[in-house]
Order: structure tokens, then C-alpha cells, then sequence
């Protein structure tokens, strides 16, 4: 039994990631490690103004980010667990202490066979769903790349539009000088090009997966069987 990760990505692209990349996305059920990242966001910034009321809507849902700032506190919770379905799925959940309150950008994961990628559920309520594409740069980092988005609400089930829909880009790389991670994400819509993103770095920790659980308000409120 591997992560999810490694099962998307296929041992050969999976080794090609720099060890403590690994190991980061080892975090699973079989591992029986969480992942807390600490650390420091130099920059979040956001598109042109049209953007914002998409932007302040999907913050009512933890999904994308309503705000910008400079040198923010960050913190990554990994934390695998079953959902309802029986799927094993990891958080994403990434909280940013910003003046006046955090802001938090949740998503939980699994692998898709009927996909053949991560899926990737945004949001309190899982009401998007994105397929991710992971694969191992030259020099050992991880870009993921985003596919389709989907929008799912009671019977409803539709193919978000490239109108509306944003194309993300996530790179994550270990500086080995530092000890830290790098991250950078990029969200960018077809036709108003750049939406949000927020660039950092971060340490890691890795804790036992069966004395600490998954706390307290990590999961989606709502699970989403469809992939």
C-alpha cells in the first residue's frame, strides 16, 4: 500500500523527487505520519479588480483567498484519514494568520482510478472537484497542474466552464541550504489571465498518525462520492 501520491505519480516519477519530497507525500494511512508545515507566505496577490467578488465568494467556503498581504504566518495541515466512502484521503488545509482574522484554504484528496489522477475537493463543502496532474521537474521538485473542475451540489453535476474556471500551478521544492520548503502557487483564468496566488517557504514536521488523529474541524463538512 502506497500514498495516494506515489500512486498517481508511479514509483519511477515518484523516486525522481528530491527524498524530502518523498517522503512529504509518503504522508498516508500506510505511512502512518502526519505532516504539519510551519512557516512564512513573502507574498499573496491577487488579479485585477473583476476578480475579488469571485475571489470574497469562494473565501465564504475556505476556497481560494479573499485577501493579500506580505510576510504572512502559514500553516499546512497533511493529515490522512478514511472519509465516508472508504477512500483514503489526505487535507490540504492551509491557513494564513492575516491582519484582522485567518483566512483558511481547505482541500482534501484522493486518488481517482476512474481518473487516473489526484482528485482534488476544494472547499468546506467539497462542492468543486479538480483533477490534478503531478509529475517530477529536473531538478527534483513537484509540479502539479490542474485539469478540469466540476461543481457538484445535490443532483447537480457540471463541467465548469473555461469562462469562470481558473487553471492552478503549484511548484514545491526543499532548499536543501535552508532546511525549508518552497512553494509557489499560481491560479490564472484564460480570459482575464492572473487570478491569485502566494509564494513561501515552510518547515516541516511529522508526527505519529495514531496518537494525534485528525483533529477537530479538518474535515470538509460535506464528502463528495463522485469522482
Amino acid at each position: 500500500m502506497t500514498s495516494i501520491f506515489r500512486t498517481a505519480m508511479g514509483d519511477a516519477a515518484f523516486e525522481r523527487l528530491h527524498p524530502e519530497l518523498q517522503r512529504r507525500f509518503s504522508v498516508g494511512l500506510a505511512s502512518g505520519e502526519l505532516c504539519v508545515g510551519r512557516g512564512v507566505m513573502d507574498r499573496i496577490w491577487h488579479g485585477r479588480a473583476l476578480v475579488k467578488p469571485f475571489l470574497a465568494i469562494g473565501g465564504l467556503r475556505n476556497i481560494l483567498l479573499p485577501r493579500t498581504g506580505r510576510d504572512v504566518p502559514f500553516t499546512i495541515e497533511n493529515v490522512p484519514y478514511t472519509d465516508s466512502y472508504g477512500r483514503e484521503t489526505v487535507t490540504f488545509v492551509r491557513t494564513f494568520a492575516l491582519p484582522g482574522g485567518p483566512r483558511r484554504f481547505d482541500a482534501t484528496m484522493v486518488h481517482s482510478p476512474e481518473r487516473d489522477c489526484v482528485l482534488d475537493y476544494l472547499g468546506t463543502h467539497q462542492h468543486l472537484a479538480s483533477d490534478l496532474h503531478m509529475s517530477a521537474e529536473p531538478d527534483g521538485s513537484l509540479l502539479i497542474r490542474s485539469g478540469e473542475h466540476r461543481f457538484r451540489e445535490g443532483p447537480l453535476d457540471v463541467r465548469v466552464p473555461e469562462l469562470i474556471g481558473g487553471r492552478a500551478e503549484v511548484r514545491e521544492s526543499f532548499d536543501e541550504r535552508t532546511g525549508r520548503f518552497r512553494i509557489k502557487v499560481r491560479v490564472d483564468n484564460r480570459y482575464v489571465g492572473p487570478v491569485f496566488g502566494y509564494e513561501g517557504s515552510f518547515a516541516a514536521e511529522y508526527m505519529d498518525l495514531r496518537s494525534r488523529g485528525v483533529r477537530a474541524g479538518l474535515r470538509p463538512v460535506r464528502e463528495e462520492v463522485r469522482a
